[in-house]
């Protein structure tokens, strides 16, 4: 299973290139980016798959320290990937305008009061996660973000600079992106074991329960195993919503798939890469399914009261339950300090992890009431389409491409994307 972070690093001479809309990145992925036989059930991994131009180049740690353009949009004008405020347009979340284009949208959402805590669950250190995060607000006109960096083990975890450090830039930039007025935990699991990463999910359940209640995000996963089902009570618990990234590759993942985790699949943004007479290059076009999105039948988790009458799988679960942006081609901008290098560029970064703190933020910032996981996806099964979702209907994903998209639930984007509270 593929789990959920996709990247480019911006070089120098990316900056002389003329946009890039459409689907024409070179995508490699590294070796460690593949989960090896025998580990599913035992770790998790970040599968990076690293992004560049049709004549770039993209390498880890190699990316120029440029300073941002402060101006509340993209740090580099003329290319088509997401800001806090076009995301916020394309969702609904804000008074759209101009047609969602990144390059144009400066609306993000409101820094509601009373917005409760998001924490957010990674393996190993990320040092300069307050720095990056500041980074990132000042570009995009966000207040200044509350976080709280936790080592779940109680000693500092080790760093791991080739994935992991992105993974919690990309989770961390995005909650606060999608929920301004949110207390932001980050916490450090001391390793990418599921022992280690579970009792880093409790550590954040703790501190979600103090903080008066909230969400927990998880951006990794593991391929199914037999046994999954025993670390259900992790994810059942007071005042606590659970979001985890459904993959991105073919397939179920876990903890996505245990009945007390809401499965966040992915979507694709299509953009416009022509002007036309009412539209210019980069203006929101359509959701489709990303075809990448992890999602299916599980094997192993039966099937959820909440899931009885819209999901047509058997006795087993389905997932995803919503999805979201999730497609590098149209990702998100973050701000990235590499701990070997120290220095800063921005990134664009995609998969399935960009769509999990997204939906956690979005929800925590709604102020929705519900207590439990359970409860939070039972409302939303129950909900009006027309009010709460966009009912993605275009697209396919799945083992040879074989999933489609269809009206109601299906295993490329779930119930749809999210959010209209």
């Amino acid at each position: 299973m593929q789990l959920c972070i996709k990247y480019m690093l911006m070089s120098a001479t990316l900056l002389t290139y003329q946009p890039v809309y459409a689907h024409n990145n070179t995508i490699s992925v590294p070796d460690v980016s593949i989960e090896k036989p025998g580990n599913a059930g035992v770790s998790v991994h970040t599968h990076l798959r690293l992004v560049s131009p049709p004549t770039g180049q993209a390498s880890f740690h190699t990316a120029a320290n440029k300073a941002a353009i402060n101006n509340y949009t993209a740090p580099y004008a003329g290319y088509g990937y997401q800001t806090p405020a076009s995301i916020a347009c394309i969702y609904g979340l804000v008074t759209q305008n101009n047609n969602c284009n990144p390059n144009k949208t400066t609306t993000n959402v409101a820094a509601h009061t009373g917005v409760k805590a998001i924490a957010i669950v990674d393996a190993y250190h990320y040092p300069f996660a307050q720095r990056d995060l500041t980074v990132f607000s000042n570009q995009f006109g966000l207040p200044t973000p509350s976080l709280q960096v936790v080592f779940a083990s109680g000693s500092q975890p080790p760093i791991d600079p080739n994935g992991w450090e992105v993974e919690e830039a990309l989770d961390l930039q995005w909650a606060h992106a999608l929920a301004p007025s949110a207390k932001i935990y980050l916490v450090e699991a001391a390793s990418s074991q599921i022992s280690s990463l579970l009792q880093a999910v409790k550590t954040a359940t703790s501190l979600v329960q103090a903080a008066g209640g909230g969400v927990v995000s998880m951006s990794w996963g593991s391929s199914e195993f037999s046994g999954e089902t025993n670390y259900d009570s992790y994810f059942n618990n007071t005042n606590v919503i659970y979001f985890a990234s459904s993959g991105d590759s073919a397939g179920v993942s876990w903890p996505c798939v245990s009945q007390n985790v809401l499965c966040v699949g992915g979507t694709s943004l299509r953009l416009y890469n022509n002007n036309t007479t009412s539209n210019s290059v980069g203006d929101f076009d359509q959701e489709v399914a990303w075809a990448d999105g992890g999602g299916g039948i599980s094997a192993y988790a039966a099937k959820p009261s909440y899931q009885k009458t819209a999901v047509s799988s058997g006795n087993f679960r389905g997932v995803p339950d919503i999805a979201l942006a999730a497609d590098p081609n149209s990702g998100a901008w973050v701000y990235y300090t590499s701990s070997i290098t120290g220095q800063g560029a921005w990134n664009v970064v995609g998969g399935t992890s960009w769509s999990s703190p997204m939906a956690a933020a979005m929800t925590v910032n709604a102020g929705t009431s519900s207590t439990t996981t359970a409860a939070e996806a039972a409302k939303i099964y129950a909900s009006n389409f027309s009010t709460l979702f966009t009912d993605t209907t275009a697209g396919w994903c799945g083992p040879y491409y074989g999933l489609n998209t269809t009206t109601g639930w299906d295993p490329c984007t779930g119930l749809g994307s999210y959010f209209h509270y």
